[in-house]
């Protein structure tokens, strides 16, 4: 993947305005990582690449490919992916809130 971001960026619709934890916006970034904003207007990044790339990456194994990771999409205010592969919004949030970086390793 380019050091540059791809930039199609998505925005989620029908996402319920009372749940700040849900993702209302998302860009595919290099390195395996999103930048995302949640419902409430906090931002930050997720790094999946220890997930990606790790011994038992199950499901998210085809993530590694970055034509298929930069296919990333909301779905109802998560992040998801066209083979099944998602990550919940709860606990993104609580650690980008902390720290501005959520990093999911395998």
């Amino acid at each position: 993947m380019s050091s540059q971001a791809i930039t199609e960026t998505h925005q989620a619709t029908g996402v319920t305005p009372g749940a700040p934890w849900r993702v209302r916006a998302l860009s595919v970034l290099p390195q395996w990582q999103l930048a995302v904003t949640f419902n409430d207007g906090l931002t930050g990044i997720v790094d999946v690449l220890a997930l990606v790339h790790g011994q038992d990456a199950g499901v998210f194994e085809a993530l590694r490919d970055p034509a298929f990771f930069a296919r990333a999409f909301l779905d109802c205010g998560a992040i998801a992916w066209p083979n099944g592969a998602d990550l919940a919004p709860n606990a993104m949030y609580k650690e980008i809130r902390s720290s501005g970086v959520y990093c999911i390793m395998d």
